[in-house]
């Protein structure tokens, strides 16, 4: 059975009650962990979930609200006596810039380090990035100020969800949203390379979605006044992320 928790909801500037945007995806053999901007030891302890039961991790861009902690979750997981593999994807530039902020503190030299496999999502097209009999990862390429990736999961019960990241609306959001059960959409806008809470409603109508989920929000803006926003494009139902909450 999966489950999808929002570990953290915020835009770029967290707040009292809510940590930079994370989540976490679970199957009975994964548990997925799309970014880590902040203390995701605790985002994902107050899921329920020990660090070390993490298996994946998804780098969907090189900004710091999104991988800022990623030297914090290493070395947690080697405090924390982790000798499971555990694998990286991002982008190659994302990879790049990841593997020289752990340089810094010359991870690979402590002891009894655990292994660490970073593997490259295709720089263009729709790409497949995880695989197993439960679900499957898709990853591309979309429109931020940096090079990002959208992500799309199908799961084994016929049930699909995409996560927009950071963006603005582009062809390929539109490819990865295209009927989705759930979309998760950012919801920053407007702006350049980013999606505004009418922009998302036009998406989620346009593309077919079910259910449209905003999240990496500015909180001040108050929550009512961006579900009035998406509404008034998307018939259907919406939902503003908030921490802890699970799909």
């Amino acid at each position: 059975m999966e489950k999808i928790t929002i570990l953290g909801s915020a835009n770029a500037v967290a707040k009292a009650d809510q940590q930079n945007t994370h989540l976490l995806i679970e199957t009975d053999n994964r548990k997925i962990m799309v970014d880590c901007g902040d203390y995701a030891a605790a985002s994902l302890a107050r899921a329920g979930i020990e660090l070390n039961q993490v298996t994946d991790l998804i780098l969907t861009h090189f900004h710091a609200d999104h991988v800022g902690s990623l030297p914090l979750v290493i070395m947690d997981m080697w405090l924390e006596k982790r000798t499971a593999p555990l694998t990286i994807y991002g982008l190659e530039a994302t990879l790049y810039k990841a593997k020289k902020l752990l340089d810094l503190f010359d991870w690979e030299k402590w002891m009894n380090m655990f292994p660490v496999e970073f593997v490259a999502v295709a720089d263009s097209g729709l790409s497949k990035i995880i695989v197993d009999n439960e679900s499957e990862v898709y990853a591309t390429p979309v429109l931020h100020l940096i090079p990002t990736i959208g992500l799309r999961f199908q799961f084994s019960s016929r049930k699909t969800v995409t996560y927009s990241c950071d963006t603005e609306p582009c062809d390929a959001l539109n490819l990865l949203a295209e009927k989705a059960d759930i979309l998760i959409q950012e919801a920053a806008g407007p702006g350049k390379g980013h999606t505004s809470p009418e922009q998302a409603g036009d998406i989620a109508s346009n593309c077919g979605v079910e259910q449209l989920v905003l999240i990496h929000y500015e909180a001040r803006n108050g929550k009512h006044t961006l579900l009035a926003q998406a509404q008034s494009k998307f018939s259907g139902k919406i939902i503003v992320a908030e921490d802890g909450m699970v799909l």
